[in-house]
């Protein structure tokens, strides 16, 4: 399979600027033959607690179904990050549209102790079946948890896809990290991270792929929107920037 990354800089607060820029990234997936592309950490949005009560949202959220009709038609499997309402507060979420398949959400279980004022945690781990491949998503602060990638090893995970929004200190422990979760259940992780400012740091991209050994097989800068696809037969890497 072909599965592809995004580093974007998302727009603070502005949805509809972030969708447009979404679909360029989907549409430039789609053309090198990925069938799926994953997001940041609240991509959408661009990681704002402070600002994530105001813009909060479903995933039946009307301004969502171009990715629906892009899925449908492209036949690509999208995951995009916004924060979304539950009963009792915020949730930091990954909505999920993939071909002729009702949108899913899957939402982040464990939060840093920042996170605690503004958001809550979700519950339920989600495993997608793409291209017979079982992908695990995980969000930002839990992929760096030893016992979130043991359980999805447990659940059958054969791809880890983190998405994140982190700064360079956070990105010195995920470069660490994620390829000793690679080698230790021989999987693929994928993760993809944002550029420029976000709330009160400046994320720095360097959004990666490493091997099922732990080797990493591409990269983006620190600075560059972009892409990468990942064969996970060839193990071979396309990447492009914007």
């Amino acid at each position: 399979m072909k599965i592809s990354i995004a580093q974007t800089r998302p727009i603070k607060g502005d949805i509809s600027a972030n969708i447009d820029n979404h679909i360029k990234f989907i549409e430039l997936a789609s053309s090198l033959k990925a069938t799926s592309i994953f997001f940041p950490e609240l991509s959408l949005t661009s990681y704002e607690p402070e600002l994530a009560k105001t813009l909060a949202t479903t995933q039946d959220d009307k301004r969502l179904d171009s990715f629906q009709k892009i899925s449908d038609t492209k036949k690509i499997t999208i995951g995009l990050g916004i924060p979304t309402i539950a009963e009792t507060g915020i949730k930091i979420s990954m909505v999920i549209f993939q071909p002729d398949k009702p949108r899913i959400t899957y939402s982040k279980q464990q939060l840093h102790s920042d996170e605690f004022p503004y958001f809550i945690s979700g519950d339920e781990q989600v495993i997608l079946n793409l291209d017979n491949k079982k992908v695990a998503p995980a969000i930002c602060f839990e992929s760096l948890q030893p016992n979130h990638s043991d359980t999805v090893n447990k659940l059958g995970a054969e791809i880890y896809l983190a998405s994140v929004a982190k700064s360079q200190n956070g990105i010195y422990k995920a470069l660490a990290h994620y390829p000793e979760v690679a080698k230790k259940y021989s999987m693929p992780v994928l993760m993809s991270n944002c550029v420029g400012f976000c709330d009160n740091f400046l994320s720095v991209g360097h959004s990666s792929v490493w091997t099922e050994k732990g080797q990493l097989a591409g990269q983006l800068d620190d600075q560059s929107e972009g892409i990468i696809v990942f064969d996970t037969d060839t193990k071979e890497v396309i990447k492009q920037t914007l």
